[in-house]
């Protein structure tokens, strides 16, 4: 799986949330996660929410032909926590 992103907002997350794009793997990465779609206009957008060192982390992404484009990566709103435990527990 390959992806991409655009540095500048990379940079803004990296010196904001102390998060980096380059960990968006682990999201697909076999760990359990749930995945809910959040469309944006005409692009179909999803959501991911994983555990990741003990955290809920959500990353918002899309298709961009074969690549993931990350958009953004935070940590989980607490609805998000929710859903992901009603699927996964804990």
């Amino acid at each position: 799986m390959e992806f991409e992103w655009d540095e500048r907002k990379r940079a803004e997350i990296i010196a904001d949330r102390a998060l980096d794009f380059v960990d968006a793997f682990r999201f697909f990465d076999g760990r359990s996660a749930s995945h809910q779609p959040t469309p944006r206009g005409e692009e179909e957008r999803w959501k991911t929410t994983a555990i990741i060192e003990g955290v809920h982390f959500t990353l918002v992404w899309c298709w961009r032909g074969e690549k993931v484009r990350v958009i953004t990566m935070r940590r989980a709103h607490e609805k998000e926590v929710r859903t992901y435990r009603q699927l996964h527990g804990g």
